[in-house]
């Protein structure tokens, strides 16, 4: 069966009332991808951005309020030097082709991560991308870049201490925790999908995920695509979400 025809097979059995509303994902697998077919590293990393040009058009078409792609953690600096420059190299050249194309799908764009550890073009490109698209109201889409669940957690609670010190809170509860977070104003992810076949989490959106869903693929993040996508959207339908309730 051809994957459009698959597409439409499964599209039919997916509920567009009950779509996750926050998907996360954890693109790994670019130099497995390039490792497997005897081509440089770069060149997964290269395909890895054809996929993320894919996946976020389909996921705004679909209608899903908020993705988030876990594309440069705080542990990938001790990467060679070389890899590094390249991964710093992509946001400027997915943006210079795909930020139009944004624009014109309301998708609104998003930097979570370190800014202060990112190279200044980077960090020039990304503001550019979020202040062409404030005005959006469609999908968010968040670039997890230099970013890690711990360095998160972390950051809040210094930032919780500075304003409690100041007089500007006296209690915490979840909700009050999640607004020092990086996802702000979002809600948490309902879904997160792993490529590449490894099961685990990554330090990825620790606190936010407490009752997401996880999916796992072994496809490689270059090789994923839209059916991908699918699937795992309709297996999150199929599951009982309990939160911690009979």
């Amino acid at each position: 069966m051809e994957i459009k025809d698959q597409e439409k097979e499964l599209l039919s059995l997916i509920d567009p009332d009950k779509l996750p509303v926050h998907i996360a994902i954890i693109m790994d697998g670019n130099g497995r991808w390039a490792q497997e077919r005897d081509l440089p590293r770069q060149e997964g990393h290269r395909q890895g951005v054809e996929t993320v040009r894919e996946i976020v058009r389909y996921s705004s078409k679909m209608g899903i309020g908020a993705l988030t792609l876990f594309a440069f953690s705080t542990e990938n600096w001790k990467r060679p030097p070389g890899e590094v420059s390249f991964l710093m190299s992509l946001p400027e050249k997915y943006f210079k082709t795909e930020l139009p194309e944004l624009i014109r799908n309301n998708v609104k764009v998003n930097l979570v991560g370190d800014e202060e550890k990112l190279p200044r073009k980077v960090r020039r490109i990304i503001r550019e991308g979020a202040e062409a698209t404030a005005a959006n109201s469609g999908m968010v889409l968040n670039f997890a870049l230099s970013y890690g669940g711990r360095w998160e957690i972390i950051q809040a609670v210094n930032r919780i201490i500075e304003d409690a010190a100041a007089g500007k809170i006296k209690k915490v509860d979840d909700e009050i925790f999640s607004q020092y977070l990086c996802t702000a104003n979002l809600p948490d992810p309902d879904l997160m999908i792993r490529t590449s076949g490894e099961y685990r989490i990554s330090n990825f959106l620790l606190w936010q995920i407490a009752y997401c869903e996880l999916v796992y693929t072994e496809t490689y993040w270059p090789s994923f695509t839209t059916l991908d996508l699918l699937k795992a959207v309709h297996e999150f339908q199929q599951r009982k979400r309990r939160f911690g309730k009979i």
